[in-house]
């Protein structure tokens, strides 16, 4: 995103012929909303999780939930174990599963680069589906971390600390948010064992008030421990990819964060199939080239934090 627009979601949810699942942070695209009540009034199943409110006490959801309900769609909010449900994912027929970084809002079909993987492998599917059943139950979930899914709060940060130790020559990481020390330590030992590392960002632009702190400090270490950040304006960025060697790729909800790795219900995917490392290493040259080098701010000096910054959006917050 936003290259590709809301169709290929909305053509994903048209293609299911049996049953729909789908997870969601946020959802208020009124083309994403169409498409799901086309298939429920074809005969699909169709069952929707929506996450009730922000960490701030935003309720984002509460029109779709309540047209869905109106449509007799099955529609429950996220599991209360969890004080966020920040997974997007979409199953359909029990035979292809979407993974993404983006809300099912029009922004992040417009505005935002973000990123999404359709996989058909089996495993993979069968585990969405098994979180998700789970988690609609209010039952303890259990996954499998052998078959490429990150699961939060399931050994996330150990599992994205792995893809990042794989790095051999380069390493390029697009994360909006730096708010744990584990992973700012790996990124660091990467440099320093010789891999090329480059850091897109997204300067101050959504990153909340008690965040900004550990984010800017974090950029600021990388900087000096000879990672090349590059602040990304070109389009707001709310991808999280990590990419190793241009062999492997980590795409998913989870921030570089330590409430997204600990507190909240996260997906992500490891892929190494060709046609999607071709496409995120293509767009990651684009992105990197189209950003300016940047140099972070002093935490503790608020007047420089607006230097350069895109305008403020109270409706763009990095979870």
């Amino acid at each position: 995103m936003p290259d590709d627009g809301v169709e290929p979601v909305t053509d994903f949810i048209a293609s299911a012929q049996q049953e729909l699942r789908l997870k969601q942070f946020k959802l208020q695209s009124p083309a994403v909303l169409e498409a799901l009540r086309q298939a429920h009034e074809r005969g699909v199943q169709v069952r929707v999780m929506l996450n009730p409110h922000t960490s701030g006490g935003d309720r984002w959801n509460d029109q779709a939930y309540a047209a869905l309900q109106s449509w007799g769609v099955a529609v429950a909010w996220t599991s209360e174990s969890f004080p966020v449900t920040h997974e997007k994912s979409i199953v359909v027929d029990d035979s292809a599963a979407l993974i993404a970084t983006f809300n099912l809002s029009d922004k992040y079909f417009t505005e935002t680069r973000d990123y999404g993987v359709i996989t058909y492998a089996a495993p993979a599917v069968e585990q969405v589906i098994d979180g998700f059943e789970h988690d609609w139950n209010r039952s303890f979930f259990n996954p499998d971390l052998s078959v490429g899914l990150v699961w939060s709060s399931f050994h996330s940060r150990g599992q994205m600390a792995k893809v990042i130790d794989a790095a051999k020559e380069r390493l390029w990481v697009q994360h909006p948010k730096f708010v744990d020390a584990v992973i700012l330590e790996r990124l660091i030992a990467a440099c320093e064992r010789g891999v090329k590392v480059r850091v897109l960002c997204g300067g101050k632009h959504g990153i909340s008030d008690w965040d900004i702190y550990d984010t800017f400090a974090s950029l600021r270490v990388l900087s000096r421990s000879g990672v090349k950040v590059r602040r990304q304006k070109h389009l707001k960025l709310h991808a999280k990819l990590i990419v190793v060697d241009k062999k492997m790729a980590l795409i998913g909800s989870m921030n570089i964060d330590r409430s997204a790795f600990d507190l909240r219900r996260e997906l992500g995917i490891e892929t190494d199939a060709p046609e999607v490392l071709a496409r995120c290493v293509e767009l990651y040259k684009h992105d990197w080239n189209e950003a300016t080098p940047y140099a972070a701010p002093d935490p503790l000096d608020p007047a420089m934090h607006e230097e350069g910054e895109l305008p403020p959006d109270p409706h763009f917050i990095h979870e």
